[in-house]
């Protein structure tokens, strides 16, 4: 089977739907499966450098998401002999033009032309997005779900989208979690000791740490003030910021960076905040398992879409996060995180607090937290796609669709 996967970012982008779909497609090869990606020209370029080629993935480049790829998508496909188009959708991705959403209506109109293979769907989140002045809500949210009316499968990363789409749209989404982007390695026993001597941290300090990008519905000024709380307690706290600091899709995050390095020099925290920039994934992993907690306080809540939870989980990680806004039966307050309101830092340091004087209870939430991750690994993922493209495409051809 050949997937040709179609995403607005791509390793060595930042960003997670481009991580997700790099993990995504060496699992799916792993399992004997063709991948080829079309994403950004500048994406493709840095992909096709000496120090990132994979010479068993071809990746083409897309110099702007315009209407044109209506047409050109479909012969690329047919091209190269893809089985499926499968489009990783995030709303801030393909510098939100529409036309990507409007592609998979197009594709079934043309499809008895240009021999469109199946389609399928992955979205990200279900934001609306921005598309002009005054657009309303309805049109807004009319461009977000057409895709889910017109692709063969539609598939979705958690329990809350699933059920947004099912009841608003009445569409049937496949629920497919996310992996960890990041894989935990056998680190010494030493490890965790030797990295906190390189990052300056002593015996007494509270490392908290926050892994990803910022952006609004990350809760970064939360951090902050949560770091303000707990040194005004007494607590001898620092912050570890891993990993880059802003993505590459949205441009606004930039303008949100900086209101959260203002707090932090207006609160003379410069020197509890520690940026690692952008890292491989060991050194990643060697700053997860220096922390002593994890503090990821979205605003939106908690959710099995964000692969720096899941990253978290995997590495076995202490968790403090925000109570989910829709229903998440994978993780239970008190069992493998704890939960906190959003927005509130108050909330935020209590529960670090709570964690700071109870190392049984860190070492307990970790173990669980690792252990609930392996329902999450990349080939159970593989085996969910491959199950899901079998199924549909066996569909596809009994319903007279094509004439491939």
């Amino acid at each position: 089977m050949h997937i040709l996967f179609i995403t607005g970012e791509y390793p060595p982008m930042r960003g997670g739907v481009g991580a997700y779909t790099a993990c995504l497609a060496e699992a799916l090869q792993r399992h004997g499966a063709s991948v080829s990606i079309l994403t950004g020209v500048d994406a493709q370029s840095a992909a096709h450098s000496p120090q990132q080629a994979r010479t068993d993935t071809l990746i083409f480049g897309q110099r702007r998401w315009w209407p044109t790829i209506w047409y050109s998508i479909p012969r690329l496909a047919r091209t190269i002999g893809a089985d499926w188009i499968h489009i990783q959708y995030q709303t801030a991705a393909f510098a939100m033009n529409p036309s990507i959403n409007l592609a998979p209506t197009v594709w079934r109109s043309i499809r008895p032309l240009l021999s469109v293979p199946p389609i399928a769907w992955t979205y990200h989140d279900l934001l609306v997005p921005y598309l002009f002045p005054k657009a309303g809500a309805q049109l807004r949210r009319w461009v977000t779900a057409q895709p889910a009316h017109y692709s063969d499968l539609t598939i979705v990363t958690n329990e809350a989208d699933r059920i947004q789409l099912q009841t608003e749209q009445g569409v049937d989404a496949v629920k497919i979690p996310i992996g960890s982007n990041i894989t935990p390695p056998q680190l010494a026993p030493d490890a965790r000791t030797k990295r906190r001597a390189q990052r300056n941290y002593e015996d007494g300090h509270l490392v908290l740490g926050y892994f990803g990008f910022l952006n609004r519905s990350k809760g970064g000024i939360t951090l902050i003030h949560t770091l303000d709380r707990l040194l005004q307690r007494g607590y001898n706290a620092h912050l570890l910021m891993i990993g880059e600091r802003v993505g590459a899709s949205d441009p606004t995050n930039f303008a949100y960076l900086h209101e959260v390095e203002t707090l932090i020099g207006s609160r003379g925290l410069g020197k509890r905040v520690r940026w690692t920039g952008h890292q491989s994934a060991d050194e990643v992993s060697k700053d997860l398992a220096a922390i002593d907690l994890l503090l990821m306080p979205y605003v939106d809540g908690a959710s099995l879409r964000r692969g720096t939870l899941m990253a978290g989980l995997a590495h076995g990680c202490a968790i403090v996060t925000t109570t989910p806004q829709g229903p998440l039966p994978e993780l239970t307050d008190g069992q493998e995180v704890l939960f906190i309101s959003p927005e509130n830092p108050i909330a935020a340091a209590d529960a670090v607090a709570r964690l700071a004087e109870n190392p049984t209870m860190r070492q307990i939430l970790g173990r669980r937290a690792q252990q609930k991750s392996l329902q999450f690994t990349w080939d159970a993922i593989a085996q969910s796609h491959l199950h899901h493209y079998r199924l549909n495409v066996s569909n596809f051809i009994h319903s007279g669709a094509t004439d491939r």
